[in-house]
């Protein structure tokens, strides 16, 4: 990935380009395994990102800590260029807001950023299940809104050897030799609140322990903030409907949840 990396560098190089070019590299999910890509883990979210500024060179080839994420590259982008953030409405009421930042400052010194967003509502048409998550340092907070419905699997990746494997095991009443089984992979709990740090694998669910009640409360007023926003429509979800005829807008459903 780095000699990839190299060679357009030194294409730009040879056209004349690179003292005139911004050049980012990332990827569009994480590894394509159990908790991967399709999901809000870690392996699932975390992604590889570098960027290469021929007017920043302070912090040329080094790695920093701070916390990014995919909607930041259209600020980052837009600033780089000097071009004005957008300033229309939506529907004629809702205001254009940009969540993301830009990282260009993160190019010159270190950012104290540590909280980032994540969303997914559905990855192929059939593979609908929205979830959002909140990582703020050590901390990551899922809210699976679909809780009740199985976790649906892609059609790639269903025959994949990795996830043929675990059904195989899974039929012969053999271990996976995973940290889950494919009934606990299928059947996640509405939230999931991980600790990183001391957990690396994500698989202990701290959501109902009291003792991270505090942090799960924070978190979970950081993520809904955000949905609100946003303008997600499921911000609500599940257990009420987003109605903007009525007040409050989040309307009770009633279903049990």
């Amino acid at each position: 990935m780095d000699q990839g990396i190299g060679l357009v560098l030194e294409e730009l190089r040879r056209a004349g380009f690179h003292n005139s070019t911004l050049v980012i590299y990332s990827s569009d999910n994480g590894i394509p395994f159990p908790s991967g890509r399709t999901n809000l883990y870690r392996s699932g979210t975390a992604e590889p990102l570098l960027i290469s500024s021929p007017e920043h060179t302070e912090r040329w080839g080094q790695l920093s800590q701070a916390f990014a994420s995919l909607l930041d590259l259209t600020p980052t982008i837009l600033d780089w260029f000097s071009v004005p953030y957008p300033s229309y409405s939506i529907f004629g009421r809702r205001r254009v807001q940009l969540t993301g930042k830009s990282l260009l400052p993160a190019l010159e010194s270190e950012q104290p950023w540590a909280t980032a967003f994540s969303s997914q509502s559905h990855h192929e048409v059939t593979m609908f299940y929205p979830m959002r998550a909140v990582q703020h340092r050590h901390f990551r907070l899922i809210h699976n809104l679909n809780y009740k419905m199985p976790f649906p699997i892609d059609q790639d990746f269903y025959v994949s050897p990795t996830f043929q494997d675990l059904l195989n095991r899974t039929r012969a009443g053999q271990p996976t030799h995973w940290n889950k089984t494919l009934h606990q992979y299928y059947y996640r709990d509405r939230w999931e609140l991980f600790d990183y740090s001391r957990d690396p694998a994500e698989s202990q669910n701290l959501a109902p322990d009291p003792r991270y009640a505090a942090v799960f409360q924070l978190l979970r007023t950081q993520l809904l903030k955000w949905q609100w926003d946003t303008g997600d429509p499921w911000v609500c979800a599940p257990d009420a409907v987003l109605e903007e005829k009525l007040s409050p807008q989040c309307q009770p459903l009633h279903n049990e949840l």
